[in-house]
C-alpha cells in the first residue's frame, strides 16, 4: 500500500506530465521510486502524458537588443541579445523554473548553516563543457572570482561583495563563505552574469572562446549580427529539443515582428504591444503575454544639475501620467510603478504605500521650491529599449507640458545604447530584467557602491537599511525594511518609475512550449530555445 507521501509524489508526477513539464526518464524513476512497478508507471505515463516534446528542426529567432559592443566576458552582459544568448550555451548554478521557483542548473542541490553565512552547492558529476572537460569546482571558484575583488569591473561585483571565500571541498561541491548572513544567495546565482566558464590554470576564466556547458553549443557568432548554436548531446539537463539554433538580431521592432508574420523565423522577442489585437487573430501566431517584475525606469544622476535638486526629482515624478503610459503604450500590457524598483511579482511586496499622482501643479510647486520654473531637461531614449519607447518619452513630454516642464526626447542610435547613453548621460530610458528579489534588484542598481547604480544615488538610510534586510531572517521584520526602503526611494530618490512591463513575444503556430513561462526573461526566462520544441 503506498504512503500519503508517495500518493502524493505520484499526484505531482501525473500533474507535470498533463503539461509536459516532465520527461519519460524523469517521470518512470521518480513514479518508480514511489513504489509503482515498471508496467504500472508506464501505464500511468500513457494516461497521463501531454504529447511529448519533439526532437529535430532549426529553432529561428529574431531578437531585439543586439550590439556591436556585445563581448563573450559575462562581466560585460548588458544587452537582451547577450543575456538569451548565455542562457543557450551557458549554465548557471542555479535556474529561475517556469513556476517562478528556483531549480537547478549545474548544482543539484544546496544549503546553509543556521545563519545563512555559509552556503554549500553541490554539483551535477554528469555537466562537461562543449569542449570536453568537466565542470568542477574549480570552474565555479574561477567564474565567481571573476567578479570579485577590487580588480574586477563586472557588474556584478556588488552581488559577491560580502563573499569572503569560496572553497573547493574536494567533493564535487563548493562553500560560499560570506562576512554577513544573506538568505538570498542561491537567488543570486541565476544572475546573467554569472555563468560558470572553464578556469584557467592561472585561476582567471576562458570567456573569450565561447566555450560552455549549456545546451547547445555555440558555432557562428557575431555581435549585433547573430548567432549560430548546434545541440550540445552531453547536456547535464533535460529539454534542448531542436538539432540546431539561429539568433537573428533585428533591433527595427516592425522587421522583427514582419518576420515572425512571414514565417521567416519562428519565434520574436518584444512584440509591438499595439499590434497584438491584430496578432491574435493570426491563425499561424501565438502570442504570450506575461507578468514579470521586470521594469522600465528613466534615472537621474543625482550628483548632476538640476537633478541634484530633490524638488527636482520630484516635480518629474509629479509630471508623468502613469494611467494614461500604461493605457497607450503598452495597451494594458503592464502594471503601475511608484518609483521604487520593488515589483508585486517580487516577494515582500509593499502594496500599502501611497502611490504617486500625476499633480502637475503639485510639479510646479516643487519647481517653485527649487528655483527651477520653466525647466528644461534632455531625455535619451532608443526604440531597441522597450517596446514603444519613443512613442512613450513623446508622451510623458507632453504629459510634463501641463507642469511648465519641457521635456526634449532625444532619439539614440540602437547599437552602443547601452555602452554610449546608459550610466553615461543624466537622464535617459532603462529597461531592467525581472529579478527574483527586492534585495538583488537593490544591490545591484541602489546601494551607494554598485557599478550599475545608474542614479548615482546615496542614500545612508537606505543602504543601512539593505543590509539589515539581507540578514534578516524573520519574514515580517524584512517585510517592513523592504516597505522602508521603498518609501524612501520614491520621496528621495532618482528614478522615475512608470510601469513593470509584460514580457510579450511571440512564436509560430508549430512551435510548442508547456503553457508554463518563466518571468525571469523574455522567451520563458531567455530558456525558450531549450525549453520548446516544434510539433510534429
Amino acid at each position: 500500500m503506498k504512503s500519503v507521501k508517495d500518493q502524493m509524489l505520484l499526484d505531482k508526477l501525473a500533474d507535470a506530465a498533463r503539461t509536459g513539464s516532465i520527461s519519460r526518464r524523469s517521470f518512470m524513476s521518480n513514479a518508480i521510486t514511489a513504489g509503482l512497478t515498471a508496467s504500472a508507471a508506464t501505464g500511468l505515463w500513457s494516461s497521463s502524458a501531454k504529447a511529448a516534446p519533439q526532437n529535430g528542426g532549426k529553432f529561428r529567432v529574431a531578437q531585439h537588443d543586439g550590439n556591436t559592443s556585445d563581448t563573450h566576458d559575462p562581466g560585460t552582459y548588458l544587452s537582451y541579445a547577450m543575456i538569451l544568448l548565455a542562457h543557450t550555451f551557458r549554465s548557471y548554478l542555479t535556474a529561475i523554473g517556469t513556476d517562478q521557483n528556483l531549480a537547478p542548473d549545474l548544482a543539484t542541490e544546496w544549503s546553509a548553516t543556521p545563519d545563512a553565512t555559509e552556503w554549500t552547492f553541490k554539483l551535477n558529476p554528469n555537466a562537461k563543457f562543449h569542449s570536453g572537460g568537466k565542470v568542477t569546482a574549480t570552474d565555479v571558484i574561477a567564474s565567481m572570482n571573476h567578479h570579485r575583488g577590487e580588480n574586477s569591473s563586472s557588474a556584478a561585483t556588488a552581488l559577491l561583495a560580502s563573499v569572503v571565500e569560496i572553497v573547493d571541498n574536494g567533493d564535487h561541491s563548493v562553500t560560499f563563505k560570506l562576512d554577513s548572513p544573506n538568505a538570498d544567495l542561491p537567488w543570486i546565482m541565476p544572475d546573467y552574469h554569472l555563468p560558470i566558464c572553464p578556469a584557467n590554470a592561472d585561476g582567471t576564466i576562458n570567456w573569450q572562446t565561447g566555450d560552455g556547458s549549456g545546451p547547445y553549443r555555440l558555432v557562428e557568432h557575431e555581435s549585433g549580427v547573430g548567432s549560430r548554436l548546434v545541440r550540445f548531446d552531453d547536456w547535464h539537463g533535460e529539454g534542448a529539443y531542436f538539432d540546431e539554433v539561429e539568433f537573428i538580431i533585428i533591433n527595427d521592432p516592425n522587421a522583427r515582428q514582419t518576420a515572425l508574420v512571414t514565417g521567416d523565423v519562428d519565434a520574436c522577442s518584444l512584440l509591438e504591444n499595439k499590434t497584438l489585437g491584430l496578432l491574435s487573430r493570426n491563425p499561424n501566431i501565438e502570442v504570450d503575454n506575461v507578468g514579470s517584475a521586470s521594469a522600465i525606469t528613466i534615472p537621474m544622476h543625482v550628483d548632476v544639475a538640476p537633478f541634484d535638486n530633490n524638488d527636482v526629482r520630484m516635480a518629474l515624478k509629479l509630471a508623468i501620467d502613469r494611467d494614461e503610459l500604461i493605457e497607450k503604450v503598452t495597451y494594458g500590457a503592464a502594471t503601475k510603478g511608484n518609483d521604487f524598483h520593488h515589483s508585486p511579482a517580487m516577494p515582500y511586496w509593499p502594496d500599502d504605500i501611497e502611490q504617486t499622482p500625476y499633480d502637475p501643479d503639485k510639479a510646479k510647486w516643487h519647481l517653485q521650491q527649487a528655483g527651477a520654473e520653466g525647466l528644461s531637461v534632455s531625455l535619451s531614449a532608443a526604440e531597441s529599449i522597450t517596446t514603444g519607447a519613443i512613442d512613450m518619452c513623446i508622451l510623458y513630454a507632453e504629459q510634463a507640458k501641463k507642469a511648465g516642464i519641457n521635456i526634449n526626447v532625444v532619439r539614440e542610435p540602437n547599437d552602443g545604447y547601452w555602452s554610449d547613453v546608459w550610466l553615461t548621460k543624466p537622464w535617459c530610458l532603462v529597461s531592467w530584467g525581472a529579478r527574483p528579489t527586492p534585495d538583488v534588484m537593490y544591490t545591484l542598481a541602489y546601494k551607494d557602491d554598485a557599478a550599475w547604480n545608474e542614479t548615482h544615488w546615496k542614500n545612508p538610510k537606505f543602504n543601512e537599511l539593505l543590509l539589515q534586510a539581507k540578514a534578516e531572517l524573520d519574514d515580517v521584520k524584512r517585510a517592513a525594511m523592504y516597505r522602508e526602503m521603498a518609501i524612501i526611494s520614491r520621496d528621495d530618490g532618482g528614478a522615475v518609475i512608470p510601469y513593470f512591463p509584460n514580457f510579450v513575444y511571440g512564436r509560430r503556430k508549430g512551435v510548442k512550449h508547456t503553457g508554463q513561462l518563466a518571468a525571469s526573461w523574455q522567451l520563458d526566462g531567455a530558456r525558450g530555445a531549450s525549453r520548446w520544441w516544434f510539433e510534429s
